[in-house]
């Protein structure tokens, strides 16, 4: 029987976006899985938030795959497990990157009670929009302190700086999208009457938000083109 060529691509295990992720921090350094779960809380969660317990779980997923391997060491008394990539899992990475990927999910409770505001009351949706103008401030604060880092050049990783620069801008970009929002929402509630299901339809910014979206079709359509075409 002939041996297996080694130029032969991988098989591809089937993993998740959050095994990718993963895969991309081991892609910068060795990390054990707390620090793992702490770059999840500290950069990722941003733009994919997962609860700790599937961090901790991965790992040992990408070990079994032989995608990454885990060695013992030890600090102090304490021994620690440490992972490292391998070259299969540099592969994977690789080819996960050249696939196309699905689109963005958007998720926020407060948006969700804002939609089904006629259930409660007018102070009620009030209060959602000013926890998400708060929420969106402790955002901000994080993304300054990040950006100043970087200029500083005391932030981890610097040369990745041209990848979070790209990054960074829609995530803040997004912070100024809902921020700008919920001030706008704020003020036509305040218009309304205490029962929220009985405020009066709002002709004028229905008529605006279609334009808006008209607009930007006509951007992506332009001569009876299809959308952006992929480089």
């Amino acid at each position: 029987m002939a041996g297996k060529d080694r130029d032969a691509p991988d098989p591809a295990p089937v993993l998740t976006p959050t095994s990718f992720a993963l895969l991309g921090l081991l892609n910068l350094q060795p990390w054990t899985t707390y620090e793992l779960a702490q770059q999840m809380d500290r950069t990722l969660s941003r733009m994919w938030p997962r609860a700790r317990s599937k961090v901790y779980e991965e790992p040992k997923k990408l070990v079994r795959h032989g995608l990454a391997r885990a060695t013992t060491e030890t600090v102090g008394r304490r021994p620690r497990t440490v992972y490292r990539i391998t070259p299969k899992g540099r592969r994977a990475l690789a080819r996960w990157l050249a696939q196309s990927a699905d689109g963005p999910v958007f998720e926020s409770e407060q948006v969700l009670k804002v939609f089904f505001a006629d259930g409660g009351g007018r102070l009620d949706t009030l209060r959602t929009l000013h926890d998400l103008r708060a929420w969106v401030h402790e955002r901000t604060m994080v993304n300054v302190e990040v950006g100043r880092a970087y200029l500083d050049g005391s932030a981890p990783f610097p040369s990745r700086i041209a990848l979070n620069t790209v990054v960074g801008r829609l995530l803040d970009d997004l912070l100024e999208c809902l921020d700008t929002w919920a001030d706008w929402a704020s003020g036509v509630v305040e218009t309304w009457p205490d029962a929220p299901g009985e405020a009066p339809a709002d002709q004028a910014s229905l008529e605006a938000t279609l334009r808006q979206a008209e607009a930007r079709a006509e951007r992506w359509l332009g001569s009876g083109s299809s959308p952006p075409a992929q480089p």
